[in-house]
């Protein structure tokens, strides 16, 4: 675990998605950080003596001031969620890109970014396209260590009720015991299963990379 003086402060950006309403329980719970900021859109319902939100205006992030030496993204939505690929674009590409600027700029080590599972700049489809995109850039960004997470479909309570990704939940989580070996990353994953896992190579302070799904599981604890 790194030094508790070096690290005592974390910044968390998607508060209140699935997986980093899972991470910001875990920050506060987390000996290691003795103030987590949270940026949200909208107000959060949630108070603890670390916590300190801030309802930000992501379209303006290069012009925050990030006083973390680490930094947690989760943000993230999909086309139909945002409305238009430009507006999906600039929730999964800009706003990680500026957090991620703003971070080296300001002067944080480490950077922990959910992803997906098969994020490729070269993909034909747009979703993995995208993520994979965003990790280029954000590696390019300045930040020390970047850490980024390859999770397969997420499972979890969701604040807005999504019928496809309900009905992928629920195929996928049907065939879960038949995907075997390689096949395995492609299972469901709880989303707290990856703020756990992102919490943990914090606290155990692994060297920067890339986790895929296997990978998330195994840090997770199962």
């Amino acid at each position: 675990m790194p030094d508790s003086a070096a690290a005592s402060r974390a910044l968390l950006a998607g508060a209140s998605g699935l997986v980093g309403s899972f991470l910001l329980e875990r920050l506060l719970a987390s000996d290691l950080y003795s103030h987590v900021d949270a940026w949200v859109r909208h107000e959060l319902p949630r108070e603890h003596p670390k916590l300190h939100v801030e309802v930000i205006d992501f379209e303006r992030l290069a012009e925050r001031r990030v006083a973390a030496e680490d930094v947690y993204c989760c943000l993230g939505t999909t086309i139909r969620q945002a409305g238009s690929k430009d507006a999906f674009r600039r929730v999964d590409f800009d706003y990680p890109l500026a957090l991620a600027r703003a971070a080296a700029h300001d002067g944080a080590r480490r950077f922990f970014v959910v992803s997906a599972l098969g994020a490729d700049p070269r993909s034909a489809l747009l979703y993995s396209r995208m993520k994979g995109e965003m990790e280029e850039a954000v590696r390019r960004a300045g930040v020390p260590k970047i850490y980024v997470f390859r999770p397969s479909l997420l499972d979890g309570p969701r604040r807005e009720f999504r019928l496809g990704e309900r009905l992928a939940q629920l195929a996928g989580n049907a065939v879960s015991p038949l995907l075997l070996g390689r096949l395995a990353r492609y299972r469901p994953i709880h989303a707290d299963a990856v703020a756990a896992a992102m919490l943990a190579a914090a606290e155990r302070d692994l060297p920067a990379g890339t986790f895929e799904c296997e990978q998330i599981r195994a840090l997770a604890g199962g």
